[in-house]
Order: structure tokens, then C-alpha cells, then sequence
């Protein structure tokens, strides 16, 4: 494949976002990066975005404000606790407090609109259904309808000019099989960060329901995990 093809990359700054981008960079695409700061609880995740995109060679990389605090109804947007010590069953099923309604149809309406205007048929997202089963917008069936509609709902879509494509790379892996691929993809992984709830010294609070899969998936893999934790 040569790499003059661009592919639009959502990049959140945590380990299944960088290794998405370190596979699409694998497969030859000249990638730009796309990141959000949408009033999220903290800003940790925005700075580790940066310095992945830079570490792995992102052609570019932009950051996209608007602020979902506005509406609230997620512990990641309103005053809402955050879950902590949650059991793994617990955590595998049900619709967790930490969703953001409608977030990935968001994010991936605008990486829509980057890709059609750099020319690009090709987006990658990081959802996965294994280990996040409760979000609704990371399911198999909700991105292939959003792909789609994405392709009824553009001028390139409509002419002709291109056929989009979503890439889920890590939709069915374990958390282990991801920290695996990102081993063997040289993803920096003491840049990336998970935690929802960052302690005032810096350090992942090790408790919430991404920190626990984090760091599951590091011991089953057999991997150290680079992160401080609380």
C-alpha cells in the first residue's frame, strides 16, 4: 500500500488508541490523528495523545474542543463518582455510569467530516466489545451502521468519489492480545494513559474500571506496565 493514502486516527491517548494508530501506520497509511477535549474529567488524556501522536509520526494531529458538560449524564462529564473496585463480572456487564451518551457517534461524525475533506476512505477506531461490552457504541453492529450511513450521508459517499471504511483492529481482542500487539508495534507504553480519576500526584488511581482492565491485560500478557499507580 503506498503511503501517499491517508487514514483519519481517533487517538484518546490511552493503550487501545495508540496501538490502533501504530496498525494503521503498519499498514502504510499516512495517519492524522484526532483527538477531543470534550469537558472530560481530566486533561491527562489529551497530553498523552500529543505525545503519542508525535512519538509514532502522525502526519498531523488536531484536537477538537466542545464541551458534553453542557448535557452531563456521565461520571466523565458530570458530578457523577466515578466507579472504583468494581468486581469483573461487575464490570463486563450492564451499561457502566463512565458511558458518554452518544460519544463515539460524535467523535466519529467528525472524523467523517476530516476524512472526506483530506480525500481519505479510510477511519480507525480503537472500540473494543470484549472488555467494554456495556458501551453501546463500540458493538460490530453499531459501527458497520455507522459506516453506512456514512457513506449516504457525503458528497464523496454520493458521487462516487470514495466508499469509506471504519477499521476496528482491536474489536475483538482481549486486553491482554492488546498489550501484546502494542509490545510487538513499539507503542510507547509509558506514554499512554487509562485512568479515569488521576490522583493529585500524578499517578493513575489503579481502582476505576479502565485501570483494572489495564492492568490485568499488562499481567496476563506478562508485560510490566510502565504506568505509577496510587
Amino acid at each position: 500500500m503506498s503511503a501517499r493514502l491517508r487514514a483519519v486516527v481517533l487517538l484518546s491517548g490511552g493503550l487501545d488508541s495508540a496501538t490502533t494508530l501504530a496498525l494503521a501506520m503498519g499498514t502504510g497509511f499516512e495517519c492524522y490523528a484526532l483527538s477531543f477535549d470534550y469537558g472530560q474529567r481530566h486533561r491527562r488524556e489529551l497530553e498523552a495523545a500529543r505525545a503519542i501522536a508525535g512519538a509514532l509520526g502522525a502526519a498531523r494531529h488536531e484536537v477538537v474542543t466542545f464541551d458534553l458538560r453542557q448535557f452531563g449524564g456521565s461520571a466523565l462529564t458530570a458530578d457523577i463518582a466515578v466507579p472504583k473496585d468494581r468486581a469483573r463480572d461487575d464490570i463486563a456487564h450492564g451499561i457502566p455510569v463512565t458511558y458518554v451518551p452518544a460519544r463515539n457517534t460524535i467523535f466519529l461524525s467528525f472524523a467523517l467530516a476530516w476524512a472526506e475533506m483530506l480525500g481519505s476512505s479510510d477511519i480507525y477506531i480503537s472500540v473494543n466489545s470484549l472488555d467494554y461490552s456495556g458501551y453501546p457504541d463500540c458493538r460490530p453492529e453499531y459501527i458497520e451502521a455507522f459506516e453506512r450511513m456514512a457513506n449516504l450521508a457525503t458528497k464523496a459517499g454520493v458521487e462516487g468519489a470514495q466508499v469509506l471504511t471504519i477499521h476496528t483492529p482491536l474489536i475483538r481482542m482481549t486486553k491482554a492480545e492488546i498489550v501484546e500487539t502494542a509490545v510487538a508495534r513499539d507503542v510507547p507504553l509509558a506514554l499512554t494513559w487509562s485512568c479515569y480519576e488521576p490522583q493529585p500526584d500524578g499517578a493513575a488511581c489503579g481502582r476505576c474500571d479502565s485501570c483494572q482492565l489495564r492492568r490485568r491485560g499488562f499481567t496476563e500478557a506478562g508485560v510490566d506496565d510502565p504506568v505509577r499507580y496510587a
